[in-house]
């Protein structure tokens, strides 16, 4: 079946995800903010429009089965004007998958999280999306839409590995006092984007993650031994406080482990990357 969808905010995980809507056979609209992007994607070969999601023109409301939102809120404030503009505009699809953080649990010390677990956001840019969420939800609700939530850990994958704070040899926590991460390949990713959007009857919240749950420090770590470079220095807890950008020490600062049961068993998600190493390696393929 050839399922006609568009891609709100298509960006990095974006264009993965359209290469594999394209080898499925079906039918999309990219929409960047950026000119530069919508022509690299149109150079690709897919159909892509440049437009300001919070105020769409009228070629954003197409007739679609799904929409895809992949756009990240403002940077400031408590709520997510630009989604909320974009809902006010488009023609409902049947579908909305909307692409959130696992930030909107806030600290959990490091417990085992599923989807039944209530938001306790403690950073702006978590508010911003559990406000997201709500208002998706609200209006799905209202619409007779189907809304499908995704928890998204940290992204990693070609161009977005740590390699430059490993160049300047950037310290790490130290092993004790880093805490259990949660991420996931941008391929896996643009996977679970695509089963939230074609499945029968996906789940209306989904943690995403690889399910390995490795520290930051041991992530970093690993990147430098499969890249030939040596492990960076590595600080207490006091000083990477005190040294850490704020943006750095807040993803440090809370402490949980995804638990990827739903995302495999009902979304249906076949993971490539389930071992970090070995994304780290197809992600330095692509590196200079």
């Amino acid at each position: 079946m050839t399922h006609h969808l568009l891609l709100a905010g298509c960006g990095y995980t974006g264009e993965r995800l359209a290469a594999q809507l394209t080898e499925a056979n079906h039918t999309f609209l990219c929409v960047t903010h950026s000119d530069t992007r919508r022509d690299r994607l149109r150079a690709a070969g897919y159909n892509a429009v440049a437009d300001d999601l919070g105020v769409p023109s009228a070629q954003l409301r197409p007739a679609v089965d799904t929409i895809v939102y992949l756009a990240p809120p403002p940077p400031e404030g408590e709520r997510d004007t630009t989604l909320e503009g974009f809902l006010a505009a488009i023609e409902r699809p049947r579908r909305f998958v909307y692409l959130s953080t696992s930030g909107v649990y806030g600290d959990c010390g490091g417990a085992l999280v599923d989807e039944t677990r209530p938001p306790a956001p403690r950073t702006a840019r978590a508010i911003r999306r559990l406000a997201a969420e709500t208002a998706l939800t609200a209006w799905a609700a209202e619409n007779g839409v189907e809304a499908v939530i995704l928890r998204v850990p940290g992204i990693y994958g070609p161009g977005r590995l740590p390699l430059e704070r490993i160049r300047r040899a950037d310290p790490v926590l130290r092993a004790k006092d880093s805490p259990p991460g949660n991420r996931i390949h941008v391929t896996d990713l643009a996977t679970a984007c695509s089963c939230a959007a074609i499945a029968d009857n996906p789940p209306a919240i989904v943690n995403i993650g690889d399910g390995d749950h490795m520290s930051s420090t041991a992530f970093t770590c690993l990147v430098a031994t499969l890249s030939g470079r040596p492990k960076p220095p590595a600080i207490s807890r006091e000083e990477a406080e005190q040294t850490f950008s704020r943006i750095r020490w807040s993803f440090l600062a809370e402490s949980r482990r995804l638990d990827t049961t739903r995302m495999r068993h009902e979304l249906g998600v076949k993971l490539r990357y389930a071992n970090p190493a070995d994304g780290i390696r197809q992600a330095l393929q692509f590196e200079p």
